[in-house]
């Protein structure tokens, strides 16, 4: 029997399966002007009037890879709020990953794709009562806690669930978002939240902690897993069953070396405080690291201005769309034209406007871009990151009106 490759899964994962998806060549060296390539076969093409996206499946496909060779033993529960593009979730499930979801959407888009409940984590420690209640008819037993209140609210929503103690790991000013600040029970709140879970009937299956997202910082992953055992030590000694799962969270980067980095900070400190404890499932929830660098945006110039040597652009997506994350994931955008360049091409300062009738929304201010024209395009990289699960339909211009091409690259 010829077992398929990664890819081959991928392209017939619920998601991907039922859709084109457009193949290119990949040169490792101009990786980008590949995809540039393909971009501007896409537009083009027939009906290609508005912004779109292209998700590259193969580079799902590498970072999966390098997650497995970095952390063998931590399997990947996928963030789903991170960006919830349909065909992104598919190639996840069909490489074998999990998935973290905060609410009763997200459950429900990923059980749409077929996964199991049993590779679903609630991950979110305040959540809806009716969501809860939703959780337990569709079979999804674990979920997030970090108060005696959300003890209480399981326990009449959803008895049969298990509990995963959210902690508060170290400070880290050096995150995008620091998480530390909304949730995680502090270090003399342990006993009491685990002896709460106790009294309620409801077990303890192990324990998360979250160190930020985005940032750099390695060495936080030793305190936050040094607390871990602690909160294990405690539940043993109160005489609770065993816990059995440990969630080492997010916040992964995928550029450069840091993933790397910070898996072998994970690996020399899980084997130095959860050596003894072998039986340790450990789970973490990338999002960004799957998603940031496989999707790059195209954005139409709809509208120009020239004021002496300063160029104004407008185009159809901003900050309130996909590139909300420019305030709200401090993105920081580097457009640039999607026409292939031409030598001795001067460049203007410029600005560019999003869509909406609003002022904030300003992409680029004292930007140098080469002249442009209504119609042409502006290509931004790395936009997959808390991007189009983030925008708002302000205006009437809508995230439904994006449209996300598939490709793979070879």
């Amino acid at each position: 029997m010829v077992r398929s490759s990664p890819m081959q899964a991928v392209l017939v994962a619920p998601g991907v399966k039922d859709k084109q998806v457009l193949p290119y060549k990949r040169d490792a060296l101009k990786e980008k002007h590949a995809v540039a390539g393909l971009m501007r076969s896409i537009a083009g093409g027939p009906g290609v009037r508005g912004a779109f996206y292209v998700l590259d499946l193969a580079r799902v496909v590498d970072l999966y890879m390098r997650w497995r060779r970095a952390l063998p033993d931590v399997r990947a529960y996928y963030a789903v709020k991170c960006n919830p593009e349909p065909a992104l979730l598919g190639a996840l499930a069909a490489l074998g990953a999990g998935f973290d979801c905060a609410s009763r959407r997200e459950i429900e888009a990923v059980l749409a794709l077929g996964v199991e409940p049993a590779s679903i984590v609630y991950a979110n420690p305040c959540k809806p009562e009716a969501h809860i209640e939703y959780a337990a008819r569709v079979g999804v037993n674990l979920t997030t806690y970090d108060s005696e209140e959300e003890v209480a609210k399981v326990k009449r929503c959803h008895p049969g669930c298990e509990l995963i103690l959210r902690i508060k790991g170290p400070d880290n000013g050096d995150a995008k978002v620091d998480l530390g600040t909304k949730y995680g029970a502090h270090a003399d709140e342990v006993v009491p939240l685990l002896r709460a879970a106790e009294r309620a009937g409801l077990g303890v299956a192990g324990v998360s902690f979250h160190i930020g997202s985005g940032g750099t910082r390695t060495d936080v992953y030793c305190g936050a897993i040094e607390a871990t055992r602690a909160a294990f030590d405690a539940a043993a000694a109160l005489g609770m069953p065993p816990m059995r799962v440990l969630d080492v969270g997010g916040g992964f980067m995928a550029g450069g070396n840091a993933f790397e980095e910070a898996a072998a900070v994970i690996r020399d400190t899980l084997a130095e405080h959860f050596g003894d404890l072998p039986c340790v499932e450990v789970i973490g929830e990338p999002g960004r690291y799957f998603a940031e660098t496989a999707f790059t945006l195209a954005a139409r110039v709809i509208g120009k201005r020239t004021r002496g040597e300063v160029r104004e652009y407008w185009i159809d997506d901003g900050l309130y769309g996909s590139l909300n994350c420019v305030l709200m994931d401090d993105y920081v955008p580097r457009p640039r034209p999607l026409a292939t360049p031409r030598a001795g091409e001067e460049a203007y300062t410029s600005t560019v406007f999003g869509p909406t009738c609003d002022s904030l929304d300003t992409v680029v201010t004292g930007y140098r871009l080469p002249e442009m024209s209504v119609g042409d395009w502006l290509v931004f990289d790395d936009m997959g990151a808390y991007s189009i699960g983030s925008g708002s339909h302000f205006n009437g211009f809508s995230m439904a009106d994006i449209t996300t091409f598939l490709a793979y690259s070879s």
